[in-house]
């Protein structure tokens, strides 16, 4: 029986720059501490202070990481007096890291022995 296939036959643009935007776009994803973020964020806005007590790092380093995610597009800033809010942009990502990590699930022994990855 065969099974027919759901992938497109292209996944990626066909320009380089294109390819390079979506190997950046990976990138940004590609820090333990800005996929914690995400999570943290994904349904409701919390402060830079928040984040800090969540991620338990200093506020400089959760500043940088969610001004990259800022940059990047994953999240939004909200400005409120002197306190920034910051909240996923798209539930996508959701479905992104879930599928990310069901994917990781089902590799982890290859991706454990991985020596061209630092973790």
């Amino acid at each position: 029986m065969s099974r027919r296939s759901t992938v497109p036959s292209t996944l990626l643009p066909s320009e380089a720059s294109g390819v390079e935007i979506v190997a950046k776009f990976f990138r940004a994803l590609g820090d333990p501490v800005r996929l914690r973020l995400l999570e943290f964020l994904l349904h409701e806005e919390h402060t830079v202070t928040e984040c800090v007590a969540h991620i338990g790092l200093s506020q400089g380093r959760v500043s940088t990481h969610l001004a990259c995610l800022a940059d990047c597009g994953y999240v939004r800033v909200r400005r409120a007096g002197r306190f920034a809010y910051y909240q996923v942009t798209d539930p996508r990502v959701a479905e992104l890291v879930m599928l990310a990590r069901s994917l990781a699930a089902d590799n982890v022994d290859a991706l454990a022995n991985c020596l061209r990855i630092d973790t």
